[in-house]
């Protein structure tokens, strides 16, 4: 029998209501098992409500929840028994193929990677978001796990793009872009420059520096930069596709003919809108730590944390993690791997998370 999928029930603004529709939908639609994680008075009085009898879903009870502004670092060390900590343990030991949640960023990276641990050869663990261009799907990392990075961690995150862009969205041979505020290559800052000169030596794909309109416009398939740049980044642009939609109900709402013209763009609309909603492509993948980890928007929807389990198995399909390992050992240099060594320990206590 497959093996379940965690859920972090409390994860989330809207926990546990959220994480339990989503988590009914999957087992439905998708067929997999669920084990919801958290305070079972509040997940089994969901499940109820959601009429979830006879789906594959069990609860496992953890009694604390970490908060959405909790230290990554203090909820790790002082709730041993929060529904986090509890997902992630599950994930450590096996007993569940994935683990997915829409709580605290920076309190997930802390939790699985130092429960799990971290793949040979990377350093840091990035956060890979799947976004649309004009040509087609990209990857984009880091988006928030890391908000500062040293030149070898930017040349991993090329790496696992490279990978998770070839063998999960299917691009035979990625170009990858490293974002800076200029195309040309003396453009950037000392981090990126010498991020640059490795990238440019390697067998990839590497295009040289891109800007932040080459996400969209195609031109990449993976685009690299720091958490810190792709957070703020990519909450922008969330940010600016919700403003859109409301302009275009206000500007609808002016007079009859545009109520109209609305009503006849309806269906077109609607394909723009699944484009572009974030919900679709359900979280983002942790890539670098043992173990499947997806990181969900703290204010996903149910369709977002059932797809999110649906991005889970479709990572574990396609052998990410080990594609991982034998590509930074092949890829990046020597000295860089070796580096780790005298960092890792350092990096474990911290996490640098963005939530």
């Amino acid at each position: 029998m497959e093996r379940p999928v965690a859920i972090d029930a409390m994860g989330g603004d809207h926990a546990p209501a959220v994480p339990v529709a989503g988590a009914v939908q999957a087992a439905r639609d998708l067929g997999v098992p669920i084990r919801l994680v958290g305070r079972r008075p509040d997940i089994e009085s969901e499940l109820q409500r959601q009429r979830a009898h006879g789906l594959p879903i069990e609860v496992v009870h953890a009694s604390e929840i970490v908060g959405m502004d909790e230290s990554p670092v203090n909820a790790f060390r002082r709730k041993k028994d929060s529904s986090l900590h509890v997902a992630s343990t599950l994930l450590r030991d096996g007993a569940v193929q994935a683990l997915v949640s829409a709580g605290n960023t920076g309190a997930v990276m802390t939790t699985v990677k130092v429960l799990c641990g971290v793949l040979e050869g990377v350093e840091r663990p990035a956060l890979c978001a799947v976004v649309p261009n004009l040509k087609g799907p990209s990857v984009w990392l880091d988006v928030g796990a890391n908000v500062d990075c040293k030149p070898v961690q930017l040349v991993q995150f090329a790496v696992m793009g490279h990978l998770y862009a070839r063998e999960v969205l299917g691009i035979a041979n990625p170009r990858i872009g490293l974002m800076s505020v200029g195309e040309e290559d003396g453009k950037g800052t000392d981090v990126t420059r010498e991020a640059f000169r490795t990238l440019k030596a390697l067998p990839l794909n590497f295009i040289g520096n891109i800007e932040g309109r080459d996400i969209f416009n195609g031109n990449a398939d993976v685009a690299v930069c720091d958490g810190f740049t792709g957070n703020v980044a990519l909450k922008a642009v969330e940010s600016a596709v919700d403003a859109l939609m409301q302009f275009m109900r206000e500007a609808v709402a002016t007079s009859v003919m545009a109520q109209a013209g609305f009503f006849l763009a309806r269906p077109a609309l609607r394909q723009f809108r699944r484009k572009v909603d974030h919900a679709e492509y359900g979280g983002v993948p942790l890539l670098g730590v043992r173990g499947t980890a997806i990181v969900c928007h703290g204010g996903s929807s149910a369709r977002a944390i059932r797809n999110a389990v649906r991005v889970a198995i479709e990572f574990n399909q396609h052998r990410v993690n080990d594609r991982i390992r034998d590509d930074i050992r092949s890829l990046v240099p020597r000295e860089s791997r070796e580096s780790r060594g005298a960092t890792a320990g350092a990096a474990a206590a911290q996490p640098g998370g963005a939530a």
